[in-house]
């Protein structure tokens, strides 16, 4: 049950830290002195995005076969960890602030939406308890949004962003061989 919670909140929080949608975070943040209206937006966003991949994932399970689900499952947790490994640009996030709620929210909205880590969140919930599978994933990312309001800055200029990117691509590489190997 622990597992549940800690695989997604670990593997969800390593992919994220770093990623543009953090640096989107944290760039919004410079914009305003409404920080718990930009938070909020943002955990909204998340909640939504990552609470339908989960209810997607939940559902799979019950229409297709649990040796699929693992199989592609393995494939595509190994692709992204090529496509983590291999990422060569500097992603950079534009900032544009009105209404910081408003913005943070459609901001997340639209960058999470097929982004890796909501598809992990549905693919954890095909293996998972949903709802742990959500919790974790949620509080993960609500952790480095916090993080990327007060402390991002920080964290960007004392750990190189490439040694974030080789974290979550091994992290990726070891779940995906782990889901290849439960379906044989």
């Amino acid at each position: 049950m622990l597992e549940d919670f800690l695989i997604p909140f670990v593997t969800i929080g390593l992919a994220e830290l770093g990623d543009k949608t953090q640096i989107a975070v944290l760039c919004l943040s410079t914009q305003t002195r409404k920080h718990f209206l930009l938070l909020a937006g943002v955990l909204l966003a998340f909640f939504i995005t990552d609470g339908i991949a989960v209810i997607l994932g939940n559902y799979a399970t019950n229409i297709i076969p649990e040796k699929y689900i693992k199989i592609a499952g393995g494939i595509i947790f190994i692709i992204f960890s090529i496509v983590t490994l291999l990422r060569r640009e500097d992603e950079r996030a534009e900032c544009d602030l009105k209404n910081p709620f408003l913005t943070g929210f459609g901001v997340i909205f639209v960058s999470e939406f097929g982004d890796k880590t909501q598809i992990a969140a549905g693919l954890f919930a095909t293996r998972y308890q949903p709802l742990l599978v959500l919790t974790g994933v949620v509080l993960a990312l609500g952790i480095l949004s916090l993080m990327a309001v007060y402390l991002g800055k920080f964290i960007m200029e004392k750990v190189p962003r490439r040694l974030i990117s080789y974290i979550a691509g091994a992290v990726f590489i070891i779940i995906g061989i782990t889901y290849l190997l439960m379906s044989i």
